[in-house]
């Protein structure tokens, strides 16, 4: 391989790391119902660019891709986004509120191990 070459090879991984960590944060952020909101309000959701750009990002929900996400409600709301009444809603306080409590609440239990028998099997502990 030549010089060339070479340079041409490692300024396309370099481009192709950086495109790839744009749309994780992108995607990221897509877990921060205050993010989904503001969004809505502006009317970028309504914007036919924006749904071809939420279709193409539907690669992240992939075994490969998602593996990178620190935040799986991103992954949910990034289904969501494809739905138009979704779009719709969260421009409203009471609904992003929902989100937002449901999305804390489900952060608050999800790893409550603690086990506490049932009642039948404490009489046989």
């Amino acid at each position: 391989m030549s010089a060339a070459d070479d340079a041409n090879t490692q300024d396309a991984r370099a481009e192709n790391r950086e495109r790839f960590e744009l749309e994780l944060e992108f995607v990221q952020s897509l877990a921060n119902p205050y993010y989904l909101q503001s969004l809505a309000q502006q009317n970028i959701l309504d914007q036919p660019a924006f749904a071809n750009f939420i279709e193409y990002l539907q690669y992240w929900r992939e075994k490969d891709y998602a593996r990178f996400i620190h935040y799986p409600h991103a992954l949910h709301h990034l289904e969501l986004l494809r739905h138009g009444r979704f779009r719709a809603e969260i421009k409203k306080d009471g609904w992003r509120e929902y989100l937002n409590q449901k999305q804390f609440d489900h952060w608050r239990t999800w790893r409550n191990h603690s086990y506490e028998p049932s009642p039948v099997k404490r009489e046989l502990v």
